[in-house]
Parts: structure tokens; sequence; C-alpha cells
């Protein structure tokens, strides 16, 4: 009697971009082989290339996955009605997402030293920079109509106030990797709410 084919292990591309962006978080674009993608994803050569085309190509969406996630947080984030819920929603999620240590993901990949060693014959950067800069508006937008409905702090505009966010987006970022906690983070995040635009917190 024939012995009968085991039934081929189930593969998950959502917890395969996991794997292989802790990857590129550790060693980078080019110190990341192809042995270590396909040991980490649990495939073969044959199977990481049928799915993803290319070492870049799965680069690239890894880059892209991460990238929608951040901007996910910046369109619920506009949506709380109050100038401080909007800072500190997006803030705090922010931090929330910049320090998932169990995943390996310290920071944001796409403000991270990954992307500078990224090659350049990626498109990624230029998906990255239309994107971020379409988050930047977003919120932009969001404070434009706080300030127009007098909702800012005094002597406070949308684009200054909308520079200051970023700016502090960012340095959690770089505070994520260089390894501090989540509860330091959101600390900052709401602290920086709190002294930008008093008020309750959001509503979640």
């Amino acid at each position: 009697m024939a012995r009968p084919v085991g039934r081929p292990r189930s593969f998950d591309r959502g917890d395969a971009l996991r794997r292989a962006a802790h990857l590129f978080w550790q060693h980078g674009f080019s110190g990341t082989s192809t042995r270590m993608l396909t040991a980490a994803l649990g495939i073969s050569t044959s199977s990481l290339y049928s799915a993803f085309g290319t070492k870049d190509a799965l680069f690239d969406e890894v880059v892209r996955t991460y990238a929608s996630r951040y901007s996910a947080i910046y369109a619920a984030a506009v949506t709380e009605p109050t100038v401080h819920g909007v800072i500190d929603r997006l803030l705090t999620d922010s931090a929330t997402e910049f320090t998932r240590t169990d995943e390996g993901h310290p920071g944001c990949l796409t403000s991270s030293a990954v992307m500078a060693d990224a090659p350049p014959t990626l498109d990624v950067r230029g998906y990255v920079a239309e994107l971020q800069g379409r988050d930047e508006a977003r919120l932009r937008a969001r404070l434009e109509q706080a300030e127009a409905a007098g909702d800012l702090p005094p002597a406070v505009g949308a684009t200054a106030l909308t520079e200051l966010v970023q700016t502090v987006w960012q340095g959690l970022s770089c505070r994520a990797e260089l390894g501090a906690t989540r509860d330091e983070l959101v600390g900052v995040a709401r602290l920086t709410a709190g002294l930008i635009a008093p008020g309750a917190p959001a509503s979640r």
C-alpha cells in the first residue's frame, strides 16, 4: 500500500514578511542573504523565488507593508475630534508600533538605516517618500481645520505644529532603535500631546 504523502505546510505570507523584516532590521539589505531568508521563513530557495520573485522584490514588499501600517496610524489619528486626541493618538500609536520588540522591530523601518542600505535600483524609496508626504499633508490638513475653527493654542499655526509633531514622531522612531521601551516612548508621546494641546485623551 502506497504511503500517503504528507500535506505541505501552509504558507503564511504575512508571517513570512514579518520574519524577513526582522532579518533586514538586524542585518540590513546587503547583510541579509538568501540563505538566511530561506532558513528564517522555513522554505526552499525555489519557494522563496516563487512567492516573492527576488530578494529585492521581497525587501520592496516588506517596506511597503510596514509603510502602510504607519500610514494607517495617521489615517486613524486625524479622525479624532480634538487636537489633543489627534496628536495623542498619532504619537502613542506610533510609539506602540515602533516598539514591537517581540517581532524584532525596533523603530520605524522606513526611517531606519535599513533604507540607506537599500539598492538604488528599487523604487521603494520614492514610494516611501511619497507616502510620508501624504501622511504629513493629511495631518496638516486636519490641523488647518482646527486652526480655522479656533481650536489651536494661541500663536500656534498649523504648519509649525505639523513640523513639531513630525519631529517628535521621528524622534520616537530613533529612540526606539536605540532601545527605549514602549512605556518610555508612550510617556513621551502623551507628555507631548498634553503640552501642545491640553485636553482629554484620545477616544479609544
